[in-house]
């Protein structure tokens, strides 16, 4: 148990090291994502809106104007980040930003009436477990909203995907074949809607803690 709590431990801070040192171009690595994805997961959540992973604050601008923000992320170069945006963008909504692992949340159960994550359970080291925490600081009628790139659906470009992610995880500590659907089920979570945004690759997902399972 200990063995494994120490890998998870050093396997986390060394992801977070990577994104310290790339928080400066990491906006121009996220271009791949686009606004018009971003606003389309965004323009419905209300009330108090945790968004795990907040990065760099990419997804500032898109959020409803009468909602309450938490944005946490594991790395303290990429809130600096997202704080001047923060800042520069003069945002209509209150927003407070956190330095949190997304795996152990700091936050009382049933929080939330929104949780929100894009492009981030591609680099928790232990996804099902941040997946959980997500789930346990939801409300019981609340909703999470995904949008995350994973592993195609299609055989040959998913085992292509396989045979690249040695060298997208040494380059950025990025998987770009998680599992993300069996990662949801393994967490206990509910997928309400599913929808392509790029093939079966980036997906936006609507997704219900099931809170009558715990």
């Amino acid at each position: 148990m200990w063995e494994r709590f120490n890998v998870e431990k050093r396997l986390t801070e060394k992801i977070k090291n990577r994104y310290n040192r790339v928080s400066r171009i990491y906006d121009s690595m996220d271009k791949m994502i686009k606004e018009s994805w971003r606003k389309d997961v965004l323009k419905n959540v209300k009330g108090n809106v945790l968004e795990v992973g907040v990065g760099t604050g990419a997804n500032l601008p898109f959020y409803p104007n009468d909602i309450y923000l938490t944005g946490i992320d594991f790395s303290p170069g990429m809130l600096k980040h997202a704080r001047k945006k923060a800042q520069t963008l003069t945002l209509p909504y209150q927003i407070t930003l956190l330095e949190m692992d997304a795996q152990k949340m700091e936050f009382p159960d049933n929080t939330f009436d929104y949780v929100v994550a894009t492009c981030v359970y591609c680099s928790v080291p232990d996804p099902v477990k941040g997946l959980k925490e997500m789930g346990r600081v939801c409300k019981p009628d609340g909703k999470i909203i995904l949008l995350e790139h994973m592993r195609s659906d299609n055989e040959v470009v998913g085992k292509m995907m396989d045979l690249l992610n040695p060298v997208t995880v040494s380059m950025w500590g990025a998987n770009i074949n998680r599992r993300t659907l069996n990662n949801i089920n393994k967490a206990g979570l509910l997928i309400e809607q599913k929808e392509d945004l790029f093939y079966s690759i980036v997906r936006k997902l609507v997704v219900k803690p099931n809170k009558k399972a715990n």
